[in-house]
């Protein structure tokens, strides 16, 4: 499937659950034992926040298989994270890496504050670099999943990876809605 396909499927798969308003992916026992069995073949890697209101699942209505789902707080990039998106991209055969942030983010909310403390530092000085002296929370939220945009972009693995066709591509959640916006 290529990279646009996939956005499409994505796309429609956003259509489906905010018009029926519940969850519609595929968790039959017949799906999990045939990816226990033959593995995973997601036809999308979504990066996106650990906030517990954006469910890339649901959002897309996917089921077992479908997504390979990245989750940390902010959506940021990390180590980590590339390497996950390299496996997903290299190993899986996906074509699409979609950052995935969300309005009223709790991360990028306290790095706009300067709340954070601990090791939640590492997170909120990353979504500070990216907004820069941004003030608005919707704005600083795109510019946040931009920067995640690039970072994957730029990196090594991925110029590699976008000669087989993968692309990395940036949206917002919108939680009152339950629509998805492509930046």
């Amino acid at each position: 499937m290529t990279a646009s396909e996939a956005f499409e499927k994505l796309m429609e798969g956003n259509r489906r659950y905010v018009e029926a308003g519940k969850y519609t992916g595929d968790v039959s026992e017949k799906v999990r034992v045939l990816t226990a069995r033959e593995g995973q073949h997601p036809y999308a890697v979504v990066l996106c926040c650990s906030d517990s209101r954006e469910i890339p699942e649901a959002i897309f209505s996917a089921g077992i298989g479908d997504l390979f789902v990245i989750r940390v707080a902010g959506n940021v990039v990390g180590t980590h994270q590339l390497g996950s998106v390299e496996y997903a991209a290299g190993h899986l055969g996906c074509r699409l890496v979609l950052v995935l942030g969300h309005d009223h983010c709790g991360a990028v909310g306290a790095a706009l504050q300067h709340e954070a403390e601990d090791e939640i530092l590492s997170i909120t000085d990353e979504i500070q670099k990216a907004v820069g002296g941004e003030t608005d929370e919707y704005t600083a939220s795109c510019l946040n999943v931009k920067n995640s945009v690039r970072r994957i972009a730029e990196n090594a693995a991925m110029k590699r990876l976008e000669e087989m066709g993968v692309e990395v591509r940036g949206a917002i959640y919108r939680l009152e809605s339950g629509k998805v916006e492509l930046l």
